[in-house]
């Protein structure tokens, strides 16, 4: 069989790795320069490589742990303990031990207590379907409680969520606890964060050689414009439209988000259409701040704070060693948006200045000069929304024309969106693919 996978992110490279595995012959079409998409490696103006986004591998990432070392890349991935913080009402407060979380200003003794029954009894929960149809306000004010959902949770979903999460079900923040949890260990429940050295792209890399080997190929700089589709009563997917002409084969497998899909497939039923139009994404305007010396120390600073534009301050290098990035200090400050978000209009200039001034107020000590580089990137779909019991809306990896397959961030569901649920999706996909082809191969031979 031929297959075109559409997109050379860690999605479609996952997928085309899984299936060169099992004899499949692979052609990726990536229209960038550089492998990777949103898990892809940027290069600061002194050359250096780093993630263009904020990622981190967890110590209980079991899939991606596998494929390391299916790989040969496990003797890079590096992990080091990593502290967390919150900024509120001005101040910056820890919250890693049980010392800290007892001495947290902001909540009282009953709050403290019932935010801890919030955590255990998220551990507790082992079908998540019960959340579906509850909202996220509705259970953490259950469990949590009034204040501690004003102080606390609500500034963050509106942070978040870019102030509207009305609709959002308790599954995202179950999801979220129970990932955290995962990587405290032992009885001190020291939190514990890694990276491979060189970035994701170290293990896309990897799993590119191991395609190459198996007889599939990859090309770079080469736009797919259009998945071509023949037939109306029973609508077939027979290649894909590039610049120079039409690649046909046996079939094509898509690992955009939702809505550039949509645009590939034109010819596709208008009803497929209308139900992938149900699918919104959360944008993102992240830039990365480069340092020379540390800035807060902290992994992850949340900010409960209405006035700061950012939804937090991420520092990898509090578990990257600056000796891998050229000896800078990595912090990225993300603002994720809704589609009609004014941060989207403003200029990288503009956003760089009302950055830097909250930057100021949180951090009254921060030196500018110790800014090498600031860099903003922007993405318009980077995270699927889902609502009170919507899964019914969920796109499936098959689709309505035979032979085209759809393989997506919006399926990971309701896993967080990370380097561990993307390859472990890709690998599950590449198996329901795989099954479907030879099927649809056997009922065109019987």
């Amino acid at each position: 069989m031929k297959i075109a996978i559409v997109g050379g992110g860690i999605m479609g490279i996952t997928l085309a790795y899984y299936l060169s595995k099992e004899g499949v012959a692979v052609d990726v079409f990536e229209a960038s320069s550089t492998l990777g998409g949103l898990a892809g490696p940027l290069t600061l103006p002194d050359g250096v490589k780093v993630d263009r986004f904020y990622h981190a591998i967890l110590s209980s990432d079991a899939h991606l742990h596998a494929l390391c070392t299916e790989l040969g890349v496990a003797d890079q991935l590096r992990f080091r303990e990593t502290r967390t913080g919150f900024y509120h009402n001005g101040a910056l407060y820890s919250m890693n031990n049980i010392i800290e979380f007892l001495r947290f200003p902001p909540l009282g003794w009953i709050d403290r207590f019932r935010l801890g029954l919030t955590v255990l009894a998220a551990q507790r929960i082992q079908d998540w379907r019960e959340l579906e149809g509850v909202s996220v306000e509705e259970w953490l004010i259950r469990l949590s409680g009034k204040n501690t959902y004003q102080n606390i949770w609500r500034p963050m979903l509106a942070a978040k969520f870019d102030g509207d999460f009305r609709n959002v079900p308790a599954t995202w923040i179950w999801s979220r606890l129970v990932r955290v949890k995962s990587t405290r260990q032992g009885a001190s429940q020291k939190e514990m964060a890694g990276h491979l050295i060189g970035g994701y792209i170290t293990l896309i890399q990897a799993m590119a050689r191991r395609i190459e080997a198996n007889g599939g190929r990859i090309h770079l700089s080469t736009p797919v414009q259009e998945v071509c589709i023949e037939g109306d009563a029973a609508p077939r997917a027979t290649g894909v439209r590039l610049t120079d002409g039409v690649h046909r084969c046996d079939g094509v497998v898509v690992t955009s988000q939702v809505p550039i899909f949509r645009r590939l497939i034109p010819s596709a039923p208008q009803e497929y259409h209308d139900f992938l139009a149900q699918t919104e994404y959360l944008g993102i305007v992240c830039p990365l701040l480069v340092l020379d010396r540390p800035l807060t120390g902290y992994w992850t600073l949340n900010i409960t704070d209405p006035r700061i534009p950012f939804t937090g301050v991420i520092e990898t290098t509090s578990y990257i060693d600056p000796a891998y990035v050229g000896g800078h200090h990595l912090v990225y400050l993300p603002k994720y948006t809704a589609p009609n978000s004014p941060l989207i209009r403003l200029s990288d200039e503009e956003i760089k200045a009302m950055w830097m001034e909250h930057l100021r107020v949180m951090f009254p000590q921060f030196d500018p000069a110790s800014v090498r580089y600031f860099l903003v990137h922007r993405e318009r779909y980077v995270e699927p929304l889902h609502g009170l019991n919507s899964v019914h809306l969920i796109p499936q990896v098959e689709t309505p024309v035979e032979r085209l397959f759809l393989v997506t961030t919006a399926q990971i569901y309701p896993a967080l969106t990370n380097g561990e649920s993307v390859s472990r999706h890709g690998h599950a996909a590449a198996e329901v693919v795989q099954h479907r082809l030879l099927q649809q191969s056997a009922q065109a031979f019987a």
